[in-house]
């Protein structure tokens, strides 16, 4: 590639950066990516992003996958192609994006885990001695209740909670925001956290949640009490925050039937996103269908 043709990945990378406010890892992901296109077109004696068509596209991402990533990560360098030079034509610097119509290879489909609802009450019988065993209840409570991302979690502030409407304002990917219902219980275990909170909290920090040094708990320290109380309630597999998240959209989809009602509490922008959680349910059907009818029972 000339030196024109780098330019233009700069360019792009300040682009991300100050207008569409990715985060830091999917920056530098998709920087990573676009050197590897650049270095691969350069060996093709392809010296101007003009010059690339679907046909050099494909043949990239063939490549690409010979030499050993994932069909996920394929998909992602696709991703990080399509969208620069979307870039590229808002610039004037191309007329076409030749990336449009060029698939990574097919992902197996993986369902993502969830607790079932007996495993989910056991898991928040926690009993709160400390300050801290209260913050952690009330987290893993509002995780379940509403369905929040790890990333979601650790940004709020106490001002994005409104006790008072039983709500809490969310700040999602792509800087979206949404509003979600706290439940009950998940409000009566915040309650108990803000009277500890306090004692807690230094004077200058906003975040719901805090650690010992009184700053804004990271996800990091999330991930290991979620764990470590798991592991406390005797729960056989490992849980994790997102596991949280998992069951609160499998549960109310089961109860409900909405998926649109459950794409919004989730703050996924499309709803095929949403749909993996309906083989969840099948397979919950499944298990029903081939425990109680007479056809389907395993001779012994």
């Amino acid at each position: 590639m000339n030196e024109a043709s780098r330019a233009g990945l700069q360019r792009f990378a300040r682009y991300l950066a100050t207008e569409r406010r990715l985060s830091p890892h999917t920056s530098t992901a998709y920087a990573h990516d676009l050197a590897a296109l650049a270095d691969w077109s350069a060996a093709q004696g392809l010296t101007e992003w003009a010059a690339l068509d679907s046909q050099h596209v494909r043949a990239f991402a063939a490549r690409s996958h010979a030499g050993g990533l994932s069909p996920r990560s394929v998909q992602r360098r696709l991703s990080a192609v399509r969208s620069f030079y979307s870039f590229l034509i808002r610039e004037g610097v191309v007329r076409a994006n030749p990336a449009v119509d060029v698939r990574a290879p097919k992902l197996p489909r993986r369902l993502p885990q969830a607790l079932d609802a007996d495993q989910m009450g056991r898991l928040l019988a926690v009993q709160v001695e400390t300050p801290l065993d209260a913050r952690d209840l009330a987290m893993m409570e509002l995780f379940y209740s509403s369905g929040l991302r790890l990333a979601e979690l650790v940004q709020l502030d106490l001002a994005q909670l409104d006790l008072a409407d039983r709500t809490v304002r969310v700040l999602g990917k792509g800087r979206k925001t949404r509003i979600v219902p706290v439940g009950s219980k998940a409000l009566a275990a915040l309650r108990a956290w803000l009277t500890e909170r306090a004692s807690l909290a230094s004077p200058d920090t906003q975040a719901l949640f805090v650690g010992r040094n009184g700053g804004r708990l990271g996800a990091r320290a999330v991930q290991l009490r979620v764990a470590a109380a798991a592991r406390r309630q005797g729960l056989p597999m490992g849980v994790h925050p997102h596991l949280f998240r998992h069951s609160f959209a499998t549960h109310l989809l089961e109860s409900s039937q909405d998926l649109r009602g459950v794409q919004e509490l989730l703050g996924h922008a499309d709803i095929s996103t949403t749909q993996v959680y309906t083989h969840l349910d099948f397979q919950h059907l499944a298990r029903i269908y081939d425990a109680a009818h007479p056809r389907a029972r395993r001779r012994r």
